[in-house]
């Protein structure tokens, strides 16, 4: 009967599992280099579902990194974070997907380590487009963590497998603030074939 919830709610959501293999290799070409992802569809099958159909409908191509987060610029924070912030184009003229359930850490086992990436979210059951990546280990993401005053963390999906010298780059590139000054264009981001 456990297996049997998340099954529903991958239904009510309309992200009913697919044929994908796990991993799923997606490519992010930006205008400061490319990396690579593997996207855990097994572990967290609605997270994973709800990025995947941004990829493949092109909404990430023309976007944006535009928010890197680290010691200097969060200084009333107590619980201090290391990450860059993405989001798909505003401009695609396709509307953003409905919010999703929040698969947390404590349910999937995808730690915020080194390279992690995860979805952004203000309450539980928030998350739509906007994702980021972990720059070194980020405990205080996960379940129980006290990041989000909540407590639930955020659904981490995967993780960078090659050119983490490029999402460096994008977390030290200028900023104001927590804002990327330019925002750094997201060219394409597709399924590696």
């Amino acid at each position: 009967m456990t297996g049997f919830l998340p099954l529903l709610i991958l239904a009510a959501t309309g992200l009913a599992p697919g044929p994908d293999p796990d991993p799923v290799r997606v490519v992010v070409e930006t205008e400061m280099g490319t990396f690579e992802l593997d996207i855990d569809v097994d572990r967290a099958p609605v997270t994973a579902a709800n990025f995947l159909r941004y990829v493949d409908g092109g909404q990430y191509d023309g976007g944006t990194f535009f928010r890197t987060v680290h010691a200097a610029n969060q200084p009333n924070d107590s619980i201090r974070i290391a990450v860059v912030q993405g989001g798909r184009n505003p401009d695609s003229g396709d509307d953003a997907f409905p919010p999703i359930p929040l698969e947390r850490t404590s349910e999937t086992g995808i730690l915020h380590t080194d390279g992690a990436v995860s979805m952004a979210r203000g309450g539980p059951d928030t998350a739509t487009h906007s994702f980021f990546i972990c720059i070194g280990a980020q405990p205080s993401l996960d379940f129980g963590g006290m990041r989000n005053p909540d407590g639930q963390g955020f659904a981490a999906f995967g993780t960078v497998v090659e050119g983490m010298d490029v999402v460096r780059a994008i977390h030290t590139a200028p900023y104001e603030a927590q804002q990327l000054t330019p925002p750094v264009e997201i060219v394409r981001v597709y399924r590696r074939p």
